[in-house]
């Protein structure tokens, strides 16, 4: 089976403004194509912007929205998956979301953020209540979380059984906790023995400092790729080759011993 070659555009676009963001991924799109990659994955709540406070209402949207629409021409027009971040509007309730839509434009899978971080996401969003999300893209089982979400290693172990092999993860990582991208993602992708996709918005926007260092962590517990503080367009490769021969080789799932944890619930 061929490596699904993986883009991550690491950048903040432009918060509040919508129309400049689809503008700002359907240019990525098409530079990520160009490299062959056949999956573009952007931050946390790019299409709108993280710190927008009070706008969060405003441009919320539902999961089949606009913003969904203009995605899949981006997506049909370049050839290849978009994963992007967004407020989903669900009656009432608003929620943490990122949606995967594939290069037929069908939206493949839709997922909510179930661990809300401070007290912006805590007044604006509801927490989601599935911790694992999955659809297939070119033989691939891929896996979505948020942020936050991978700092428990519950939500990501539950992926690993699952049978996740690529874990898409878009974040607002912010100072100081820049140790998440360095350290913490690598671990996580060894210890469940997946791939994981880790991209991050960038620079400052409003009380937030975003600090970048995109990454796409291998099950070897190696960094295949990773960006910089600033805007930038990466792109790595996820071979379920080394994935199976990887597996084969780590113990970790196959050792585990499940009568012992009841404790941890």
């Amino acid at each position: 089976m061929p490596s699904l070659r993986t883009a991550l555009l690491q950048s903040s676009g432009r918060p509040g403004a919508v129309a400049e963001n689809l503008k700002a991924l359907d240019e990525a799109a098409a530079r990520a194509a160009g490299a062959g990659a056949r999956l573009l994955v952007s931050p946390e709540l790019f299409l709108t912007g993280y710190a927008i406070g009070d706008a969060v209402p405003e441009l919320a949207e539902p999961a089949e929205g606009p913003g969904a629409e203009a995605i899949a021409e981006i997506a049909v027009r370049h050839g290849l998956a978009v994963l992007y971040g967004y407020p989903e509007r669900d009656g009432e309730r608003i929620f943490n979301a990122s949606q995967l839509v594939g290069a037929d434009g069908t939206r493949l899978a839709n997922y909510r953020k179930t661990h809300l971080f401070g007290c912006f996401e805590q007044k604006w969003f509801t927490p989601g209540d599935q911790t694992v999300v999955q659809t297939d893209l070119d033989g691939v089982r891929i896996g979505l979380l948020i942020c936050y979400d991978v700092e428990f290693p519950e939500n990501v172990r539950a992926h690993a059984l699952a049978g996740t092999d690529l874990l898409l993860v878009p974040t607002a990582q912010m100072h100081p906790f820049q140790f998440v991208a360095e350290s913490v993602v690598p671990v996580r992708a060894f210890e469940n023995q997946m791939y994981v996709a880790y991209v991050n918005r960038v620079g400052p926007e409003g009380e937030f400092e975003f600090v970048g260092l995109s990454c796409l962590a291998g099950p070897d517990g190696t960094v295949r790729t990773r960006a910089g503080r600033g805007e930038e367009l990466v792109v790595g490769e996820v071979d379920p080759a080394f994935l199976a021969a990887s597996r084969e080789a780590n113990p970790y799932l196959a050792d585990r011993r499940p009568g012992l944890y009841g404790s941890l619930v």
